[in-house]
């Protein structure tokens, strides 16, 4: 889409707007010269100026972003470094601080066009900005009410629709993706994805299908997962488990580990597979609120009276939005209660296990690990510390911190499908971080993060490293498996 012209009329956004006073804004790390990759649908317009576009203002009567909220962001300029796009592209409409300007704009009256769309789109929704801000800005709301808002009414381009009905007629379903392990697993097995890797040719002539393609994990075996998993030793707690739908079909491993873990600390697992679907967080974050609400409603329902004092959860994104049931169901009578109570009982899987206290013994694991934090795990949820904790407590174990840990990988749901240029440097970056460690051993709690980081790393100097979940380190150590266990 090309720039506006110059003849556009200014819709008042001037550079006193976005000033950040007298010190400025702090800078943004390694800005790449001029002309970076950029989605091709947002174009490259410094102060975001909006060509006329028809029909009325931007938001509507249903939750639209919150004036009060809007308010409290004083352009102060702590989010640039923090945010991904800022970083890529040093576009101030692609910032926290000139996103939430749009927003203003929108709620006084300016029309959803083009420009003002494909800024939002832009955003990872990876919450770095909100950790980075000190005036507690809460664009976590801000975003989430602004993408409503656009998926509701604004009418994207007909291969963009077509692309985006495909992802959400797939990815949210684990019953349509576990259908897809055979045909993967079979082009796996025969040598065709190296071959195609060599030719060059399927980014060239798909490159939608060439992102998914470099992010399909390697296929293991994926055991049918039981109602219920019981506590071993003295039961300390009943918990729910989410199985989940990527982690279901193509992490059924780190599913079976935690499992294993918490029974080890003594809680009894119900894992109610048979009724379990989405957690809804896929179309949560991506403005899709009635479909989100409805796979809340259906989650609900599939605990509800099953008598769990916790519901347990391995991926970072989905547990955020599970923390949110309360306020996504708010103005339902039939679920507002029930999904408040509801959220009230999520947990971390590491949160909860610190929440008890370890009683499993753990054993050895001589080797070095990485830990990267999960965007939705350490901005979105502010857990951080857990994860490193119960690391620590593994002996022998050499937990390594990664450079620049506020920067999102680029997996951020289907953000790297719908913009893969972008999402591939940041997942370079990532993986070049993670190598300059010297670990022997990647560990993260979200499956997207080990997909786009696995994908980026030989991109990024073709080091070896394993990966691993959390959990499945934790169940290593209690089951006294070797190092090379996790490292294949």
């Amino acid at each position: 889409m090309p720039s506006p012209a110059a003849s556009t009329p200014d819709p008042g956004i001037s550079d006193n707007d976005l000033d950040a006073g007298p010190g400025g804004p702090p800078p943004a790390p390694d800005l790449p010269s001029p002309g970076g990759t950029r989605p091709a649908s947002v174009p490259r317009d410094v102060l975001g100026l909006l060509g006329p576009a028809p029909g009325g203002p931007a938001f509507d009567g249903h939750r639209p972003p919150p004036a009060g909220l809007v308010a409290d962001c004083v352009h102060c300029g702590f989010c640039l470094p923090s945010c991904p796009t800022y970083v890529l592209w040093g576009e101030e409409m692609d910032s926290p601080r000139g996103r939430i300007h749009l927003m203003r704009q929108g709620l006084e009256g300016e029309p959803l066009g083009e420009s003002m769309v494909g800024h939002f789109d832009a955003c990872l929704g990876c919450m770095a900005c909100v950790t980075a801000c000190p005036s507690g800005v809460r664009y976590d709301t801000l975003i989430a009410r602004t993408r409503q808002q656009v998926e509701r009414r604004h009418r994207r381009p007909a291969r963009e629709r077509a692309l985006r009905a495909a992802i959400f007629a797939l990815f949210p379903y684990p019953k349509r993706l576990r259908l897809l392990r055979g045909p993967l697993w079979a082009y796996q097995a025969s040598g065709l994805r190296a071959l195609l890797g060599r030719s060059g040719l399927l980014p060239r002539l798909a490159p939608t299908l060439a992102t998914l393609e470099s992010l399909a994990p390697r296929l293991t075996r994926a055991p049918k997962a039981p109602d219920r998993v019981p506590a071993y030793g003295p039961r300390r707690a009943v918990v729910g488990m989410l199985t989940g739908c990527v982690q279901s079909a193509f992490f059924p491993g780190v599913n079976a580990a935690t499992a294993r873990v918490l029974a080890a600390e003594g809680c009894e697992v119900l894992l109610n597979p048979a009724r379990q679907g989405c957690c809804g967080a896929l179309s949560l974050h991506n403005g899709r609120e009635e479909e989100a609400r409805r796979f809340a409603r259906d989650l609900v329902d599939a605990f509800d009276g099953t008598g769990i004092d916790y519901f347990v959860v391995n991926a970072a994104g989905c547990g955020s939005a599970l923390k949110e049931y309360g306020d996504l169901l708010a103005d339902d009578p039939a679920y507002a209660q029930r999904a408040a109570a509801f959220a009230a009982r999520v947990r971390d899987f590491s949160e909860l296990l610190v929440e008890l206290g370890p009683v499993a013994r753990r054993h050895p694991l001589p080797v070095s690990v990485a830990y990267h934090d999960a965007c939705h795990l350490g901005h979105a949820q502010g857990i951080r510390s857990q994860p490193r904790e119960l690391l620590r407590a593994v002996p022998e174990l050499e937990l390594r911190e990664i450079a620049d840990p506020e920067l999102c990988c680029g997996s951020a749901g289907v953000w790297n499908v719908l913009n893969p240029e972008p999402a591939a440097e940041l997942g370079e970056r990532k993986a070049r971080n993670v190598l300059g460690t010297g670990a022997r051993l990647l560990v993260t709690a979200n499956p997207g993060c080990l997909m786009q980081i696995a994908a980026a790393l030989p991109r990024a100097g073709g080091g070896r490293i394993g990966l691993a979940h959390t959990a499945q380190v934790l169940d290593a150590s209690i089951r006294r498996l070797p190092v090379r266990h996790l490292l294949s």
